[in-house]
């Protein structure tokens, strides 16, 4: 298994309490490690084995919680 760092980034999130719910739906994958919102910038930091759980997976999961999210370079 190969952990691998992804970024994310959301420019939807309007309250503290989102953080809980990306986070939980994240978290929910198979093989997330650590899933951290920053809600000041709207950045998403997800460790995960990426043959398990791709960028498209962690996108949808931030989606099925009702907020847009998209892979990010920093």
């Amino acid at each position: 298994m190969t952990m691998t760092k992804t970024l994310l980034r959301s420019d939807e999130l309007s309250c503290p309490s989102c953080i809980t719910k990306i986070e939980k739906s994240l978290m929910a994958l198979p093989d997330v490690t650590k899933a951290e919102v920053k809600f000041s910038s709207g950045r998403i930091e997800v460790e995960h084995d990426a043959a398990q759980s791709d960028v498209a997976a962690l996108v949808g999961s931030v989606a099925k919680v009702g907020y847009a999210a998209r892979p990010a370079a920093f």
